[in-house]
């Protein structure tokens, strides 16, 4: 998978002013039908709407060509990598042991979660969107769940994030994340402020308990995975 590919299939299939005429149109269809379903783009940044069959309890995603929802140009993903399930007339995710992860709403999961309108899951590099027209408007299709999103963080934590994911996204190869001197240059802090922030933000993405030399890698690899910080934010 290419880096623009990548980057391609990581963007909110969702996201403000990204539709074209006809991907609204499909969209809009989609909901008026009531179905839920799921809106991704692929490795090319085409939309895609996966409604869920009302005759199966069961939907494999991954990159093999076996499961009913299949997401193959994304390397990030196993072959089989999670399972939609239908308990009680609720769909449900959960992830199958698969390499990378599965994250809900910016959270990795483990366990049976159930899926609510609006909700987006992140598997590998790609993000999709779980829609079910009948439980909720389009209007509350923003990221949710207990995890902050870049709009909770104040201005300076939000500067710090992108100093320190910016050589993530700025380099062919993945590098390591800035180190405090890079990011007080860049934000115009002192270091012992830059480690404060740091500290706050590994709070709240619950990575307070990881062990030290794991903390920086863990939280921009995290917010880059999840699209926290992308290239537009640089």
């Amino acid at each position: 998978m290419t880096s623009a590919n990548a980057q391609a299939a990581g963007v909110d299939p969702l996201a403000k002013y990204s539709l074209r005429p006809e991907e609204g149109v499909s969209l809009n269809a989609a909901m008026r039908d009531g179905s839920p379903f799921i809106a991704y783009r692929d490795g090319a940044g085409d939309l895609h709407l996966f409604v869920f069959p009302v005759d199966e309890e069961q939907v494999l995603v991954g990159r093999s060509d076996r499961v009913g929802l299949q997401l193959a140009w994304d390397s990030d993903i196993s072959r089989v990598h999670a399972e939609f399930r239908c308990l009680a007339g609720e769909w449900t995710i959960s992830d199958l042991d698969s390499s990378n992860g599965t994250f809900l709403n910016t959270r990795r999961i483990a366990g049976c979660m159930r899926l609510r309108h609006g909700d987006r899951l992140v598997l590998g590099k790609t993000l999709l969107a779980y829609l079910a027209p009948r439980t909720g408007p389009l209007e509350s299709t923003s990221i949710a769940g207990d995890q902050p999103g870049m709009a909770s963080l104040s201005a300076g934590q939000r500067r710090t994030l992108i100093a320190l994911c910016r050589p993530l996204l700025t380099d062919d190869e993945l590098k390591a994340p800035a180190s405090n001197r890079q990011i007080a240059e860049e934000v115009h802090l002192t270091q012992d402020a830059v480690k404060m922030q740091l500290r706050q933000l590994y709070t709240l993405f619950g990575m307070a308990d990881r062990a030290q030399g794991q903390k920086r890698a863990s939280l921009a690899e995290f917010a880059v995975r999840v699209g926290l910080v992308s290239p537009r934010d640089l």
